[in-house]
């Protein structure tokens, strides 16, 4: 045998030593299984969990805007709706045969339904959104549908329905909304891998939405709040994750040292808020004198603010750090076709309006298929009365002679019918009463049909122009249910409010020179000024360094402090006038500079950084004007002139890094300013 056949043989026989080794692995791994069976058990665990949790509890379906507990307490309240109003209790027991999770997650659910006063009408104590009182117990407080809920949330002629968690009832898969649901509610949830918050809109701004939308026209639409206040959407996003709201509350002045609020922001209660209100106050943020709550049907905390204190500038401070302004993240997030979409709220109102659209044609061919149904049998009525057929019957002494006989009396008259005559229409005719057939009115048949041909050709033309009978739907809807529900929150653009400028300066600040400390701790060393810890301060040292720092407790400034004061980001009016000895032999410089921009906490040095350096004289100019100096030259020196005056007007004022000019090349004693009775 050649190599080569021995070589082709080797490479025939390698796939079965590798399918060996794969079936035996394969073995080994089933016999793992058989040894631990929960390994099996365990494999998919999560997902299914994750599942379960996105699609069936925290997340909303797109076609009704439910979630199912809330889809479930619906289907509930209509199967007991009797117009009349059911106890809470009842309510939940009923739900639970088709809801698993136990009563407090459907009391819940339904207590924040009927909070929203949109599907559910209540009676008794549901508890305060203002105040964050809770509701009553579900046996003193009742519940029926609402009007609205009515009228648009159900119809068993075009609901899907599945079997309930335990087989023993039937459920609706989703429940035929026709109204934009999710965007008028809104929803929260937290499910797996994934959040959903969708914040509630305006009635009647949806229902003009979808009437833009349906007409091809551009639309915008914005979150309300129940509890009003003043928003910034300017980051909406389209409620899409990433996006922001801000929303603050509103004010009213009342008196020089009072002012109240009046709506408070989405998400907050007033408990909350005067909590947060209380806190930034025992942390020095802002200074109250007294808070009141007297919020009933509508919120108001009477704020009472201590003498010489500034209304605007304390609303500021309200704002910045208390819960009078929140931000708002959303982060839309619907299911469709049993799978979560991140999609915008504009998006959201395309696919409900266009759902809506759907529904109604499906109900409008139902209702054009009920109508040509009643006009048929009552034109097989009448022919079989006003022709006498059922007396052609009198002889037949079989069932199948006395449908033959009625359809042979039908044949001359079928050509007038719109379909086919079954044996089911003949069953029906049969079953005519005596009482009928005697008393029966010609006349009056007659205009039934004719009204009931109107009803069709009505119908007939809402179907070719759906989306004018669309938009008429909508229309309805806002002239039946639309008053009252007005816009709450006012739309507005914030500006910017910083910590620094809305800060009260409550604190002493203190300062130690020669060890380099100031903080508001320092009560034994020299008091420097009041300040706020947002403030900032900038020091000058004898060696030519300085540096900015914030107040705090104690900060090290730099040893051997000269100069010391509160200092301001972009500050160009103050200007410094400097004298410095370069090293500690060389020449004296003189120059004038401003510090408009620094690192906090960095240290600068003024001079050219040589060793031994010392500042001579240094004067911070807040307005900008400056003074002669006058100079005074050591004794042991060689110059002739020990004494001179400099007018440092004459510089150009320059950067902080900048060396100056040359003063005097010999040793300076002294540099101090003009006083007034030398100027």
């Amino acid at each position: 045998m050649s190599d080569d056949s021995q070589d082709q043989l080797d490479f025939d026989e390698e796939p079965e030593e590798n399918s060996t080794e794969l079936v035996s692995a394969e073995a080994e791994e089933k016999a793992g299984n058989a040894k631990a069976p929960l390994a099996t058990s365990y494999q998919n665990w999560f997902l299914e969990y994750a599942s379960y949790v996105i699609l069936d509890r925290a997340v909303p379906a797109l076609l009704d805007g439910l979630k199912p507990v809330q889809r479930r307490i619906m289907h509930s309240l209509r199967e007991l709706d009797d117009g009349r109003y059911n106890k809470v209790a009842n309510v939940v027991g009923h739900s639970m045969r088709y809801h698993p999770h136990g009563d407090a997650s459907i009391y819940s659910a339904m207590v924040g339904m009927g909070q929203r006063n949109l599907l559910i009408d209540t009676q008794g104590n549901w508890g305060n959104t203002l105040t964050g009182d809770g509701a009553a117990a579900a046996r003193y407080i009742e519940a029926r549908l609402s009007p609205f809920a009515r009228e648009v949330v159900f119809n068993p002629k075009t609901t899907k329905w599945q079997q309930s968690y335990d087989g023993r009832n039937k459920e609706p898969i989703n429940l035929p909304v026709k109204f934009p649901l999710l965007l008028a509610e809104g929803c929260e949830g937290i499910a797996v891998g994934l959040a959903c918050k969708i914040l509630p809109h305006n009635f009647n701004e949806i229902i003009d939405a979808a009437v833009y939308y349906l007409n091809g026209d551009d639309f915008e639409l914005y979150p309300d709040f129940e509890t009003g206040g003043i928003a910034d959407f300017s980051n909406y996003n389209d409620g899409l994750r990433g996006g922001r709201v801000l929303v603050r509350a509103v004010f009213e002045k009342l008196s020089k040292y009072q002012i109240a609020i009046r709506e408070i922001p989405f998400g907050c209660t007033t408990g909350s808020l005067i909590d947060s209100i209380l806190s930034a106050n025992s942390k020095g943020k802002i200074k109250i004198k007294k808070i009141e709550d007297n919020t009933s049907d509508k919120a108001e905390i009477i704020i009472t603010l201590p003498p010489g204190s500034e209304i605007d500038a304390t609303i500021d401070a309200l704002y910045l750090f208390t819960d009078c302004q929140v931000s708002v993240a959303p982060n839309a997030c619907i299911i469709q076709d049993d799978t979560p979409h991140f999609i915008g709220v504009s998006e959201i109102l395309r696919r409900s309006a266009d759902s809506v659209k759907a529904l109604l044609k499906r109900e409008l061919e139902i209702k054009l298929a009920e109508l040509e149904e009643k006009w048929h049998f009552d034109s097989l009525e009448r022919i079989f009365i006003e022709e006498r057929i059922y007396r052609r019957i009198e002889e037949c002494e079989t069932w199948d002679a006395v449908i033959s006989e009625i359809h042979a009396g039908l044949d001359p008259f079928k050509p007038q019918l719109k379909r086919e005559v079954t044996d089911e229409d003949v069953t029906r005719l049969t079953e005519i009463r005596i009482k009928r057939i005697s008393k029966f009115n010609s006349f009056k048949a007659d205009e039934e049909i004719k009204k009931t041909e109107k009803e069709m050709r009505a119908t007939k033309r809402n179907l070719k122009s759906l989306t004018k009978f669309a938009t008429a739907y909508f229309e309805s809807l806002k002239e039946k249910y639309g008053k009252g529900r007005e816009r709450r929150t006012r739309i507005d653009s914030f500006e910017t409010i910083k910590a620094a400028e809305v800060a009260l300066p409550t604190q002493k600040l203190y300062v130690n020179r020669e060890d380099g400390f100031m903080g508001f701790s320092l009560k034994k060393d020299e008091l420097l000024c009041e300040a706020s810890q947002f403030d900032e301060l900038i020091a000058f040292c004898s060696d030519g360094t300085f540096r900015v720092s914030r107040a705090a407790d104690k900060v090290f400034m730099g040893k051997d402090i000269i100069h010391i004061d509160l200092w301001k980001k972009g500050d160009e009016e103050t200007i410094y006038d400097m004298v410095y000895r370069d090293g500690a032999r060389g020449a004296s410089y003189v120059k004038r500079f401003i510090v408009n921009a620094v690192t906090r906490d960095k240290v600068y040095d003024l001079t050219r950084g040589a060793k031994g350096s010392k500042v001579h004289y240094l004067k911070a100019n807040p307005d900008g004007k400056t003074r002669p100096i006058k100079v005074r030259l050591t004794p042991s020196c060689s110059a002739r002139v020990k004494e001179f005056d400099f007018d440092l007007g004459e510089l150009t004022v320059k950067g902080r890094g900048s060396k100056g000019n040359v003063l005097t090349k010999y040793a300076i004693k002294t540099a101090r300013p003009f006083f007034n009775t030398e100027l």
